[in-house]
């Protein structure tokens, strides 16, 4: 197993158990504003914007994860045609693709978190707005990573499948 291969194994688990804990976190939360709203006619001024933020780093994340897992939304309309190498180059080339509009992604929510670091928003409990939405191109980030490492797992398959093979990595 590679280094990468390594260090994206335990990124991976370090991703699900923020995964698990911030759902646990959405759903006592939420439970809880529930209770307090119809129960004492009152809540938690936080937790609604808590738990917005809670949903947009499960989603992200989630995505990150699905990526990783090689789990994502693909269109195959092109693959029934290809069999064999045509098929590979042309995973290669999706991988590629994916890898370069996830880059553009990156950049696009850095210039954002960037614009509202400038801005000097807020959100609950006066946390500066950019601190939540950093998520954005970390995971954009992530996911372009990952995407180009499958790339290249990709073309290593074209070009030396028998050593490919050997070192045990799959696609």
């Amino acid at each position: 197993m590679s280094r990468w291969q390594r260090w994206d194994e335990t990124l991976g688990r370090v991703e699900k158990f923020f995964v698990v804990l911030m759902l646990s976190a959405m759903i006592l939360l939420a439970f809880l504003q529930i209770v307090l709203r119809n129960a004492f006619s009152s809540g938690i001024s936080w937790g609604d914007p808590l738990v917005r933020y809670l949903v947009l780093w499960v989603g992200f994340i989630g995505a990150s994860l699905a990526t990783k897992d090689g789990k994502h939304i693909i269109i195959e309309v092109f693959s029934r045609w290809f069999s064999g190498h045509g098929r590979r180059y042309l995973k290669a080339t999706s991988h590629l693709v994916s890898a370069f509009i996830c880059g553009l992604l990156t950049f696009a929510g850095w210039t954002f978190v960037q614009n509202e670091a400038q801005i000097g928003g807020t959100t609950f409990l006066n946390i500066p707005a950019w601190i939540p939405q950093i998520i954005i191109p970390v995971t954009f980030a992530l996911m372009a990573l990952r995407f180009a490492s499958r790339f290249c797992a990709e073309l290593s398959m074209i070009f030396k499948p028998d050593s490919y093979k050997e070192h045990g990595n799959t696609s």
